[in-house]
């Protein structure tokens, strides 16, 4: 497996929550004016002559640092010069997979990529750090690619610095949304540490969030729409005239708040959908009813209060960041359009907040800073 590390910036653990005292002197709601893009994160250009593929996945761990997942086959061969024999050019080489910027964008260290032991997957879709410092990983590529790659039915799990710990799943075409052995697409996870358990919504092919023991990989129990068991009926294509759909289109997200709710992205049904950790449905939110096309719910992440008193939601199919209350799922405020200069948003794919407020998106082959200004 590359690997490259920095030595003036230590690894270190990510065990350390957020302090309680630093979380309350968060308002519990911001203005999506204060919101000013910080061209300065990350620090470029990238080290090593690396060029970055396309980010599918983010992740801010407890030090705020900042975790990317790319598709390092995304780098067009125009970028890759200079990793050619002989060169044919001073840039570019692909960078690393997966990347770990600190809180002032600089990187940490980068490693991934195939290995003995593990299937890596395809294509890059999230990733998650959890309470041990772990990395966990996806893939969101549901069929044999036109290069052979197999489809992604696997997620990995790593140390903090790359080293592999464990697979659920393998490479290759979906078993059905009722298979507890194999996955298809899976988007993204999040790990519980009260239970050791790891909930990966399972995503792109399938359509249910399913749940394992973090530690050995064994199957706990699975869930889709509204509780129910998962299923792979052909529903069509989502209809806003229609009623709510009883299956998951794609599964995008799947985030645990402090209170023990389980909240999961219905991307391409505009949904989000709220659950206990059992799979009981509680309730639903359905926002920007006649978006179409990439879907109004991309991912959340919760406001950094002591409450987690709001939702950070990323709205692919409108370009646009929203505020939402958790209580009631009333969108408070929005920033964003489209555009494919610096502070505005093109294939906006993925949005983490940080400990100040701060939100980092991911698009194709970037990822953006929102510097956070209460005052």
């Amino acid at each position: 497996m590359p690997k490259t590390g920095f030595a003036a910036l230590a690894l270190m653990s990510c065990l350390a929550a957020l302090p309680a005292a630093a979380a309350d002197t968060l308002p519990a709601a911001p203005d999506a004016a204060r919101y000013k893009f910080d061209a300065a994160w990350p620090k470029l250009p990238l080290p090593n002559k690396w060029a970055m593929g396309g980010v599918g996945g983010i992740f801010v761990d407890s030090r705020d640092h900042v975790w990317v997942h790319a598709a390092t086959r995304d780098v067009p061969n125009y970028a890759r010069g200079a990793e050619q024999s002989p060169p044919a050019g001073d840039c570019c080489v692909a960078a690393p997979p997966v990347i770990e910027f600190d809180a002032e964008g600089n990187v940490v260290q980068g490693w991934g990529g195939p290995g003995k032991g593990y299937q890596w997957p395809s294509y890059a879709h999230g990733l998650y750090v959890d309470h041990k410092g772990n990395v966990w990983i996806g893939g969101s590529q549901t069929r044999e690619g036109q290069d052979k790659s197999p489809a992604d039915g696997q997620v990995l799990k790593f140390t903090h610095d790359g080293k592999f710990l464990m697979q659920i799943g393998s490479a290759g075409p979906s078993k059905g949304s009722l298979d507890t052995t194999q996955l298809s697409g899976p988007s993204n996870m999040v790990v519980d540490p009260q239970a050791n358990e790891v909930y990966i919504s399972d995503g792109y092919g399938n359509h249910r969030v399913i749940v394992f023991d973090a530690d050995s990989g064994k199957f706990k129990r699975q869930w889709g729409a509204y509780g129910k068991p998962p299923t792979d009926n052909d529903i069509g294509r989502y209809d806003p005239a229609a009623p709510p759909a009883q299956q998951f289109r794609i599964v995008h997200c799947v985030r645990i708040a402090k209170d023990g709710l389980v909240y999961v992205c219905d991307r391409l049904n505009n949904r989000v959908q709220v659950f206990k950790k059992d799979g009981t449905f509680v309730k639903e939110y359905i926002y920007r009813k006649e978006t179409r096309g990439s879907g109004a719910v991309g991912t959340i992440e919760f406001w950094p209060d002591a409450k987690q008193s709001l939702m950070i939601m990323n709205d692919p199919g409108n370009f646009r960041i929203h505020f939402v209350r958790r209580e009631d799922g009333q969108v408070l405020s929005s920033f964003g359009h489209y555009g494919t200069y610096g502070g505005e948003l093109d294939r906006n794919h993925e949005a983490v907040v940080d400990s100040k407020g701060n939100i980092y998106v991911s698009e194709d082959r970037r990822v953006q800073k929102f510097k956070y200004a209460p005052n």
